[in-house]
């Protein structure tokens, strides 16, 4: 065996790079990998050095400014006494690196993960709506009940607190919501805050479709609509009323707008000079760019708009220049008929087309900025089909603001309230 390395010995071995023997623990060596000088410090640890199945390895025990040689010697028996048992000294190390990184997962939480998650995956989005929409539904539905929970402890207990009230009461949220969480944990059993052998609590197929009850197919509801015949009537009623929320809605007819779209609409989306509305993606179902042809008559309801029509600005605006509430259409249609919805107007819209419009079906879908075709078949569909929806536009609002039909058989228009 090697002569002891002493204190004296350890010092004058920083000096030349090599590997020297302990010379007491076998396979302890003090490893020099950049000498000492008078401007460095140099580079001297020590390791273990041991076999396993015939392969030499070599374990870190720690840099010689930190662990003596006394300390060193301590910890290389406890190593080599640990290989007796059959123990090996780089392995227990790791399954202790992962032990601690475990414990540390636990102090991620789950509004933490989910959110991390989310960040993770809203650059590939187009629609900013359905970003804001995604992070909202966690933030009203989830966060408040689970959100500073470890998500490593994250069950089906949990998980069912969250969805069990809304899967009556709002199902498709409930689904969404679900689908959201399912994710996020996916998310984190990958970047290892939960074990990633433990099945997703909120999974569907084969666990919380054995749980909730299921939901029955009439649930769907479409939405009340006017029958195209009474249009006019109901147009010449709404132009007599007075109000910024009121001439919303006429432009949401004249248009066949989805209610968003109009609350949102500022003036530097208007091209008056050439009729042309242009809302952008981020404002749109679906995240594409729309173009609305505007009709004489919604260009002039536009310019009749009191205002500088600065171009930031809203175009209905309540006090402070505030865009209308989001029930505000709903209401001002209340003031007439209390029986149908303003989404319903488009319904309307879309009935005459197909009944009256001699106008090709991709024409009037698009009108309603409705995705027609497969991806592929879209892809090849370069035109919006701006100069056909602009005639069709225009026979519309002529259509609106025409004389009565078949007055017989109109529902009469609940009168003014005071």
């Amino acid at each position: 065996m090697a002569r002891a390395l002493t204190a004296k010995r350890v010092l004058k071995a920083r000096n030349t790079p090599g590997r020297y023997p302990d010379g007491t623990v076998p396979g302890l060596y003090l490893q020099v990998t950049a000498p000492q000088t008078r401007t460095a410090r140099g580079a001297a640890s020590w390791v273990l050095r041991y076999e396993r199945a015939g392969v030499e390895r070599m374990a870190g025990i720690g840099p010689l400014s930190v662990v003596s040689l006394a300390e060193a010697r301590s910890r290389a028996k406890a190593m080599r006494l640990g290989l007796l048992d059959g123990v090996d000294p780089i392995e227990a190390k790791r399954m202790r690196m992962a032990a601690a990184a475990l414990e540390a997962a636990k102090a991620v939480t789950f509004e933490q993960a989910a959110r991390a998650h989310f960040e993770s995956i809203q650059s590939g989005w187009r629609n900013a709506l359905h970003a804001r929409e995604y992070i909202r539904s966690l933030e009203r539905h989830v966060f408040t009940t689970i959100g500073k929970v470890a998500v490593s402890a994250i069950d089906t207990g949990l998980v069912l607190r969250v969805i069990e009230p809304l899967w009556k009461r709002v199902p498709v949220t409930a689904g969404r919501v679900r689908q959201r969480i399912e994710a996020a944990l996916n998310f984190s059993a990958v970047r290892g805050w939960r074990a990633s052998d433990v099945p997703n609590p909120a999974r569907w197929r084969g666990h919380l479709e054995h749980i909730l009850p299921q939901r029955p197919t009439t649930d769907v509801k479409h939405f009340k609509a006017l029958s195209y015949q009474q249009m006019p009537a109901f147009m010449r009623v709404l132009r007599e009323r007075e109000g910024v929320a009121e001439r919303a809605l006429e432009l949401s007819i004249l248009c066949v707008n989805r209610s968003n779209e109009i609350l949102g609409a500022r003036w530097r989306e208007i091209d008056l000079r050439r009729a042309v509305w242009t809302v952008s993606g981020e404002r749109m179902k679906g995240g594409r760019e729309h173009r609305i042809p505007l009709s004489s008559q919604a260009v002039a309801l536009l310019q009749d708009l009191p205002g500088d029509k600065n171009p930031d600005s809203f175009i209905f605006t309540r006090a402070g220049g505030r865009a209308l509430g989001k029930d505000s259409l709903e209401r001002a249609l209340a003031r007439i008929r209390d029986d149908i919805t303003v989404h319903g107007m488009r319904s309307t819209a879309r009935d005459w087309m197909s009944e009256c419009a001699r106008f090709s079906f991709e024409v009037c879908e698009a009108t309603l900025a409705h995705v027609v075709g497969s991806k592929s078949a879209r892809s090849y569909a370069r035109s919006d089909l701006l100069a056909e929806r602009a005639k069709l536009m225009s026979m519309w609002a002529d259509f609106c603001y025409g004389p009565p039909i078949d007055a017989g058989d109109v529902v009469p228009i609940r009168r003014a309230r005071p």
